[in-house]
């Protein structure tokens, strides 16, 4: 590792950590699946800008196949579910597999992460097929600082926004991912077009799910200091009320009555004491944490036909070994970019 990468790790140690949930006994009720490892965005944080090695097609698993492993998983007590990319909107049929993961018994919740791009093409089939929960990916209103950190363009992610708003979908909310020198002057900006149309915000740790490099002193901003920017404009009131299944702390701003989140993978050292989540890859990978390079290949229980045997067996396996917290703080290596892994 260079110089510049290894400073990173005794920075985290002298950051003041912000203050996690009371822990909770880690029930495991909760299954992001990735549906594709393809993006028509480019961020730093996620995919290197040269990358071109994508999961070849007969590689990823079919809808019936993901089905499948669902309805294992519900046996062993999951409950709520978030289907991402890479970008999912970008896969065909998205809307009829969110159909039928929605309408499967046991499921009692469906949320999808998105980058936006596709949302005024694409809510109202969405919105058809029953979702009702969206994540949608903004990490500046300035095209031009959107464009360095995305290298794609925000009007199509706003007009995106608006329009699901417009039609009714009950649970919105944005996540931005903090970068020092990118968009630092982006945040009280964003607070407020969240506020605007009363939708929640979170502030998320850059995590070195990509490039280590982008895991420096250089780069990264803690939530801590994100909180005290805003704490400079508005108050900020701890919020207690639960917001979806993930890690995020919550406040309400006094005046401006914004909801505003924070996740802060690296400087909240109670992060994982809660954490409920095991992650599908779209390759058909069982991955216990984020964090930590263990991962299950499940297409053998899955082709050339299903077992469902074995896929209870790998994913009783998975969660046995679910680690009790992330490694990346240890100058982590990624080996698998993020959109690979399911953002």
């Amino acid at each position: 590792m260079t110089k510049e990468k290894s400073m990173l790790a005794p920075a985290l140690q002298s950051l003041p950590a912000i203050s996690g949930s009371t822990p909770l006994a880690r029930a495991v009720d909760y299954l992001r699946i990735s549906v594709t490892d393809r993006c028509n965005e480019r961020c730093l944080y996620c995919l290197p800008e040269q990358f071109q090695a994508w999961t070849p097609r007969e590689d990823i698993l079919t809808y019936t196949e993901i089905l499948a492993i669902v309805e294992v998983a519900l046996k062993r007590g999951f409950k709520h579910f978030r289907v991402t990319g890479g970008e999912p909107l970008l896969r065909r049929d998205i809307d009829s597999f969110l159909r039928d993961l929605i309408q499967t018994p046991g499921v009692e919740t469906v949320q999808l992460s998105t980058n936006g791009t596709r949302l005024v093409e694409l809510g109202e089939s969405l919105y058809a097929a029953g979702l009702r929960r969206l994540n949608i990916s903004l990490d500046a209103l300035d095209p031009d600082r959107y464009r360095a950190i995305t290298h794609g363009e925000v009007g199509p992610v706003l007009a995106g926004i608006r329009h699901v708003k417009a039609l009714g979908f009950t649970s919105i909310k944005l996540n931005a991912v903090l970068i020092r020198h990118q968009n630092e002057a982006e945040i009280w900006p964003l607070v407020e077009f969240a506020a605007s149309l009363q939708i929640p915000i979170r502030f998320i740790e850059l995590m070195p799910v990509s490039l280590t490099e982008m895991l420096t002193e250089k780069n990264f901003l803690p939530v801590g200091e994100a909180m005290a920017l805003l704490a400079e404009r508005d108050k900020l009131l701890p919020w207690e009320d639960k917001m979806g299944h993930g890690p995020a702390k919550y406040y309400r701003l006094k005046r401006t009555g914004a909801v505003v989140g924070f996740i802060g993978a690296l400087t909240n050292l109670h992060f994982c004491e809660a954490c409920n989540k095991v992650r599908l890859t779209s390759d058909g990978q069982l991955r216990p944490c984020l964090g930590h390079h263990g991962e299950f290949d499940l297409k053998p229980a899955l082709r050339p036909q299903v077992d469902q045997t074995r896929l209870s067996a790998f994913l009783d396996q998975a969660l046995a070994e679910k680690p009790p917290e992330h490694a990346f703080r240890d100058n982590w290596q990624p080996h698998r970019i993020m959109t690979a892994l399911g953002g």
